[in-house]
């Protein structure tokens, strides 16, 4: 074959290797899905959520993974979500999340109040019931004046729910929050053994959404098992999400038979409130809202001497605001600045 001189040579004589990517152009759309079905997030464990399908309870619930699209969007208990793909709930299958609905409430901690990185605990949950013990272990009011925080902050109604009254009297721990309007509900055990005040709670859990929350060793559990029904079969199916997780690390939804559902957070030992401020809290009282727009800036809406020209002091003179609800309101400001535990 005769030798061809370097200049005749020209791009025909390129072999060009194809790529393994199109140079095709990628597309930024996206599908509708216009056909997602609605769910509720009831269980999250290492990148699965578990869903129930429309939030009915009868139906079997459908693990699920992040549609691509989301990226890192935050998915919690409670999200409402829209689904596709497999939603037969069999084993093995898995549907996607392809949208997150707004929330309409939304319960949030910290680690401490020197961690910036909030946690969400709970979504669109209605109500937070405070489950703390009067004795064994000893009621602490810093706790459940952070939990009030963090539920008015979030729009959530809060419930004060005491537990062990056979062991000690409930009264002077309830009465520090009577001021506030906190409903409150008290359980425990009768003379001949029998549990009192579940009927109570169950008619405040009924309907909707709620989340309980406590320190460890209060009988929140206890409570669960016992207005859930068949609370720990259901425990059981979820776990299996997780290959063998145990489920009282993470919150969990589980069904109040079929009105309503009941969220269960693992117990947490402090809850940092680093992500409120005064504001935020004396805001979610309505009527005191308007009247905090006349105190100067920074104020704390303590009193004095820290806050000698606080508007709700003006508010209890004028008689519009009662001098016992202010004290407790403060008492709840005051956990703002006082240490996490």
């Amino acid at each position: 074959m005769p030798r061809r001189d370097a200049r005749s040579y020209d791009e025909t004589d390129v072999r060009v290797r194809p790529g393994r990517r199109s140079s095709r152009p990628r597309s930024k759309r996206r599908p509708a899905h216009d056909d997602a079905t609605r769910a509720m997030v009831t269980a999250v464990d290492r990148g699965r959520w578990t869903c129930a399908v429309d939030g009915d309870p009868e139906l079997p619930q459908v693990v699920a993974m992040r549609a691509r699209e989301l990226g890192r969007t935050p998915i919690v208990v409670g999200d409402r979500v829209d689904l596709v793909g497999d939603l037969t709930g069999e084993p093995d299958t898995l549907a996607r999340i392809v949208r997150v609905a707004d929330r309409a409430t939304v319960l949030r901690r910290t680690a401490d109040d020197t961690d910036p990185y909030e946690r969400v605990v709970v979504a669109n949950a209605a109500r937070l019931v405070v489950v703390t013990a009067v004795a064994d272990p000893v009621p602490r009011t810093g706790f459940v004046d952070r939990c009030l925080v963090a539920a008015y902050a979030g729009g959530l109604q809060p419930v004060l729910c005491l537990t062990k009254s056979d062991l000690a009297d409930p009264e002077p721990f309830a009465a520090q929050y009577r001021e506030l309007g906190v409903p409150l509900v008290i359980t425990g055990r009768a003379a001949d053994g029998a549990p009192e005040g579940l009927d109570a709670l169950r008619e405040i859990l009924a309907g909707d959404l709620c989340a309980l929350v406590g320190h460890s060793g209060v009988g929140k559990s206890t409570l669960v098992n016992a207005v859930v029904p068949d609370a720990e079969q259901a425990t059981g199916r979820v776990s299996g999400v997780g290959k063998g997780r145990h489920t009282t690390t993470a919150a969990l939804a589980l069904p109040l038979g079929d009105d309503g559902w009941v969220v269960d957070t693992p117990g947490v030992r402090s809850f940092g409130l680093a992500h409120l401020g005064a504001d935020d809290v004396v805001v979610a009282f309505g009527d005191l809202a308007e009247a905090i727009e006349d105190c100067p800036r920074g104020c704390g809406h303590l009193g004095p001497p820290a806050d000698p020209e606080c508007a709700l002091d003006g508010m209890v003179v004028a008689g519009t605001l009662g001098e016992g609800r202010l004290v407790a309101l403060r008492r709840i400001l005051v956990a703002l600045n006082q240490p996490a535990y």
